[in-house]
C-alpha cells in the first residue's frame, strides 16, 4: 500500500482509498453526482428551459465550470458580492446575484466586478436604481437587472402590480442598466412534503408571473426573461410554459430533508436524484452497548433542517450532535472504534460552508480535491 503524506490543511490526497481520509470530511460520490448533473441537463432541454445552477449549494467554482462545461448550466446563481467575487476569480463567467444588493459600497463592487464576467443582480426598492445605475456609470459597464416580485415566500420582492410595473420601468429607464425580467423564487415550496401542497404553492406563484407580465405588457415593457424555481419545484415552473430559466442547486448533492420531500412522491429523492454528498465520519468512542459517538458533531454538518442520515448501514441512527460530537444509536453493536460511517446532512448548502474542501472518490479512493472556494464568502 502506498504511503500517503497528507498536509496540514488538507483531509487527503489524490489515490488515497477511502479508509485513509482524516474524518470528518466532506465526500462527494463523483459516479452519483455526475449523473445528477447529467439528469438535470436532460430534464432542462426536455423543458425547453436554460438551466442556471445555483453555487450557494457548493460554492466552489470547480463544480460550477463542471456544470457549465457538462451539466447544460448557461450561468451560475449565488446570494452575496464576495460569493460572486471569488467564482469569478475561479473562472466563472456568468453570474445571477439572486438577491439583492444595497449597500453603496457592495454595489460598487459588483459594478467592477461586470468588468471581468456577465453580472446580473436582483432589485425590489426604487431607492437602490439609482447607486446601481451610477456605480455601473463609474465602472464603464452595464449590469442586468432582474425585478423580484414576493411571490409567496415572505422574504425579499416587491409587491405585484404598480410597484412591480414602475420598478422595472425605472431600471429600463435608466442609461447603464438593463431590464432583464422578472425573478420569481419562493424558496419555502422546495420543502413542502405533501405533493399537492407543494403543486398549489406553484400554482400561486405562476398567477403572480402572469399577473406581472401582463401588468408590464399594459405599459409596453417588454419582459425578456421570468427566472426562479428549485429542485423542489423545477419541473413545476418547467412545464409551465412562462419560465424561461430555473436555479436548482442541490439536485446535484441531495441532502435528508430533499429526501424526505421525495419520499412524499414515491421517489427515494426528488425527480429521481441520488445522495451524492457525504460527511465521512469515524467512531471515535464506544462507550456502552447499544451506543457509539463519531467525531462529525456541529462544526462539520447543519442541522437546521434535521439530523443527518446514516447511509448504507443498517441499524445505526444519529440521536443528536454537540460541538465535536455525534452520538450514534448502535442497537446491535455492530460499530467498532475507528468504523467509518457516511451521514448525508439534512442541509447541504451550510453544511458545504463549515469545510475548505470536497474530496470527490470513486472506486474506493480519492479522485479529486476541490477547494470550497466561496467558503465563509457572506458578505
Amino acid at each position: 500500500m502506498a504511503d500517503f503524506d497528507i498536509g496540514f490543511d488538507i483531509p487527503a490526497v489524490i489515490g488515497m482509498p477511502v479508509a485513509q481520509i482524516q474524518t470528518p470530511a466532506l465526500i462527494i460520490d463523483l459516479d452519483a453526482f455526475e449523473r445528477n448533473v447529467a439528469r438535470m441537463k436532460t430534464a432542462a432541454e426536455t423543458m425547453g428551459v436554460r438551466l442556471r445552477a445555483h453555487a450557494k449549494t457548493h460554492k466552489s467554482a470547480d463544480i460550477a465550470l463542471y456544470q457549465m462545461d457538462h451539466g447544460g448550466a448557461v450561468g451560475i446563481c449565488c446570494q452575496k458580492v464576495s460569493e460572486a467575487e471569488a467564482l469569478v476569480r475561479g473562472g466563472v463567467n456568468d453570474v445571477l446575484v439572486a438577491n439583492e444588493i444595497t449597500h453603496p459600497a457592495k454595489i460598487d463592487r459588483l459594478a467592477r466586478l461586470a468588468q471581468r464576467a456577465r453580472i446580473s443582480v436582483c432589485v425590489d426598492d426604487a431607492g437602490v436604481v439609482p447607486f446601481l445605475d451610477e456605480a455601473a456609470a463609474r465602472h464603464g459597464v452595464r449590469l442586468d437587472v432582474l425585478v423580484e416580485i414576493d411571490c409567496g415566500g415572505r422574504r425579499c420582492g416587491t409587491l405585484l402590480g404598480k410597484p412591480a410595473v414602475e420598478l422595472a420601468a425605472l431600471v429600463a429607464a435608466s442609461p447603464n442598466l438593463v431590464f432583464a425580467g422578472i425573478q420569481a423564487y419562493h424558496g419555502n415550496a422546495q420543502h413542502i412534503y405533501d405533493p399537492a401542497e407543494r403543486r398549489a404553492a406553484i400554482d400561486a406563484v405562476l398567477d403572480m408571473v402572469r399577473e406581472t407580465k401582463a401588468a408590464l405588457a399594459s405599459v409596453g415593457i417588454a419582459c425578456p426573461m421570468v427566472t426562479g424555481a428549485g429542485t423542489g419545484t423545477y419541473n413545476l415552473e418547467g412545464t409551465s410554459g412562462l419560465y424561461d430559466e430555473i436555479q436548482p442547486g442541490s439536485y446535484i448533492f441531495m441532502d435528508a430533508d430533499y429526501a424526505r420531500v421525495g419520499a412524499s412522491d414515491g421517489k427515494d429523492t426528488v425527480g429521481g436524484f441520488e445522495h451524492a454528498l457525504f460527511i465521512l465520519t469515524s467512531v471515535m468512542s464506544k462507550p456502552a452497548s447499544g451506543r457509539a459517538v463519531c467525531d462529525a458533531g456541529l462544526k462539520s454538518h447543519s442541522v437546521d433542517s434535521g439530523l443527518p442520515l446514516v447511509f448504507g448501514f443498517e441499524g445505526v441512527r444519529y440521536l443528536g450532535a454537540s460541538d465535536e460530537h455525534g452520538n450514534l444509536a448502535d442497537l446491535e453493536d455492530r460499530l467498532k472504534i475507528n468504523d467509518m460511517l457516511r451521514l448525508v446532512p439534512g442541509h447541504c448548502d451550510p453544511t458545504c460552508n463549515l469545510h475548505d474542501w470536497f474530496v470527490g472518490i470513486r472506486n474506493g479512493h480519492v479522485e479529486a480535491l476541490w477547494p470550497v472556494t466561496a467558503r465563509g464568502k457572506i458578505f
